[in-house]
């Protein structure tokens, strides 16, 4: 195979070589690769190569051997180096000037061994080139990991980062040159330029995460510093968060399934040519613990749920988890059931990490409790602003208690734990827990009355609802014992209902000022009692349709007293009452004509005999109307 030649060098093997027809008499070693070279041309250029011959000259030897330890940038930069020492064209570039300015700094290569030396150059290009372009920066900082040390020292990296962190944080508008983003060169007014002309062509603004993707491609290490050195300039705890949780989410597949990941910029991508870097999971989940800012957020409390359960698969250290759970105590108002709900990945039998949920809990509480040290001492706490977050957290809990309670190796002491662990203030309805523990009778059939009655005292049979007291006293997985408590105290609420509506009534009753402050008042404290409102409104209906009842039987017993008063003058009338076509009149009812009854008309008018048996019938008919009102 021949030898590939590159501008008077070529490789043969492990060993470069620089074709100019003269044996080579300086051979220098750089990570193993082996460099034939002749000492004029580095020794005019390079002060570290005259220095070493200097040392070497005493040997006599005519060929001179040194290797160079900790190169930085390997053979590559040395090779650039050696190509400007013999006079061939170099090309300075985005990924390789860091490397280049390194290698230069090691050798010497100043202004006292020669003009306009290489150190010169890759500063000038540094400081021209690459500080003022944003595609530049980032290209140049993700090729200089194999020199940095070196750039640290140098404070190559330094510049390279502040220069970063001013684009990201810095209106471009309020500098007085052009920046060169993507390709486009862009006018301080925010208008496209063509030949330093501007064509008055607006581009799209940029988001505000437009670089997330961009600084993605750094070392765990390099990103670290790019975010403390933001954080050093002011930028935005909100954007900080943004950049850390998009670079997470790149590296660590776990959090893809609780995170909406958007897609990442495309452009950005094809115009750079970058790849992922190669990254520890584990190291790099205790890194970016460390870089999170104190926020809080929906958002980010469930990229915190997602941290952790990633780092409970990956047996990071415990300050790393002590860290993490302490930081989604802070905000655990925030949290959602399905991120509490961490798999247990440990021997544990139990399907889910209760333990951790417990601590997590332990936070919150530790942290509520310091903070109602300084609320007035005659505050309320149901119903103080400031007791909002604990009564979610409750809600939270016995959902989530709900929702373990199924499995069937949960141990009863767990659960009661994890019921006491809020303190009782912060649930002013015990139905989560009520129906709980119905869950777990359920799923636990084999546990003994004493364990359910242990379990059961957690509950205040006071703070349960209608519906809850309706479903306990019918429950056959409750003890007895316990029905009968909550049967008691289901009477004693109704009796509190019940004098609540006589007050309410008596309240509507009384004149119009009083009526309205008795009633608000009452009514204010029954509707407190959740669950008992319905009963108020019920009553109010019933005492309505027993108004319109009242009307009705006085419309009945005038109309009663009219058809009595109608029946005395019938009595009283015998003239009347020996016509009973009279009577039927007078009650409004009409005879027919029939010939028989004609005939016994007459036949009654000429004897004595039927008065006696109209009176009787007239008689029995009073009767029998005297009896009607008194039953009624």
């Amino acid at each position: 195979m021949a030898p590939a030649k590159v501008s008077g060098f070529y490789k043969h093997g492990n060993d470069w070589f620089f074709n100019a027809g003269l044996p080579s008499d300086l051979t220098i070693i750089v990570d193993g690769v082996n460099f034939h070279l002749h000492k004029f041309p580095l020794m005019s250029k390079c002060g570290k190569i005259a220095s070493i011959f200097e040392e070497l000259k005493s040997t006599h030897d005519k060929t001179f051997t040194t290797k160079l330890e900790e190169f930085p940038g390997g053979p590559d930069a040395f090779l650039f180096a050696a190509k400007f020492c013999y006079g061939i064209r170099v090309e300075f570039t985005a990924r390789n000037i860091i490397m280049v300015y390194c290698a230069a700094d090691f050798l010497e290569m100043t202004d006292e061994y020669g003009e306009d030396n290489l150190l010169l150059k890759s500063e000038n290009f540094l400081h021209k080139n690459v500080l003022r372009n944003w595609k530049d920066c980032i290209l140049a900082l993700q090729s200089c990991e194999s020199c940095m040390p070196r750039a640290e020292k140098l404070y190559i990296l330094k510049k390279c980062l502040n220069a970063v962190s001013m684009m990201v944080c810095t209106d471009p508008s309020l500098f007085g040159w052009p920046m060169v983003m993507y390709g486009s060169l862009q006018s301080p007014g925010g208008s496209i330029l063509w030949n330093g002309i501007n064509t008055g062509a607006r581009i799209r603004s940029a988001e505000s995460d437009w670089w997330f993707e961009d600084i993605s491609y750094f070392s765990v290490g390099l990103f670290e510093r790019l975010i403390k050195t933001m954080e050093g300039r002011g930028i935005r705890c909100e954007l900080l968060a943004g950049a850390i949780m998009y670079y997470a989410r790149k590296y660590l597949p776990g959090l893809g399934r609780w995170q909406s990941v958007q897609g990442g910029k495309a452009r950005t991508v094809a115009s750079f040519s970058l790849t992922p870097v190669a990254v520890d999971q584990k190291v790099l989940l205790e890194s970016i613990e460390m870089l999170l800012p104190k926020k809080k957020g929906k958002s980010f409390c469930r990229f915190l749920l997602g941290l952790l359960r990633v780092a409970s698969i990956l047996g990071v250290n415990q300050t790393c988890q002590d860290s993490l759970e302490r930081r989604i105590g802070m905000q655990l108002e925030l949290a959602s059931l399905d991120g509490l709900l961490i798999p247990s990945y440990s021997d544990s039998d139990t399907l889910y990490n209760t333990d951790c949920v417990e601590r997590i809990v332990h936070h919150f509480v530790s942290l509520e409790s310091g903070l109602t040290l300084f609320s007035p001492p005659s505050l309320d706490l149901e119903s103080s602003p400031s007791s909002e977050p604990l009564r979610k957290v409750a809600r939270l809990m016995d959902s989530y208690i709900a929702e373990v309670a199924s499995d069937v190796n949960l141990k009863p002491g767990k659960l009661r734990t994890l019921a006491e662990v809020l303190p009782e203030s912060s649930r002013p309805l015990h139905d989560g827990l009520y129906r709980a523990l119905d869950i777990y009778f359920k799923a636990h059939p084999w546990l003994s009355d004493g364990e359910k009655k242990k379990l059961c005292n957690i509950i205040d049979y006071q703070k349960l609802s209608v519906d809850a007291c309706a479903h306990a006293s019918q429950n056959e997985r409750l003890p007895l014992r316990v029905i009968l408590q909550v049967l008691f105290f289901e009477q004693m609420h109704l009796r509190m209902a019940l004098a609540g509506c006589l007050n309410v009534l008596e309240a509507e009753s009384a004149p119009t000022g009083q009526g309205e402050i008795a009633g608000n008042a009452t009514a204010g404290q029954i509707v407190q009692r959740d669950g008992w409102v319905t009963v108020v409104r019920e009553n109010r209906v019933l005492k309505m349709d027993m108004e319109k009842m009242r009307s009705r039987v006085g419309e009945l017993e005038e109309e009663f007293s009219k058809i009595k008063q109608e029946m005395k003058r019938v009595t009283k009338s015998h003239s009347s009452l020996s016509s009973p076509r009279v009577v039927a009149r007078k009650f409004g009812c009409k005879l027919l004509a029939k010939s028989s009854d004609a005939q016994t008309d007459v036949a009654g008018s000429t004897g004595p005999t039927p008065r006696p048996s109209v009176e009787k019938a007239c008689s029995s008919r009073n009767s029998r109307h005297r009896k009607s009102f008194s039953l009624f």
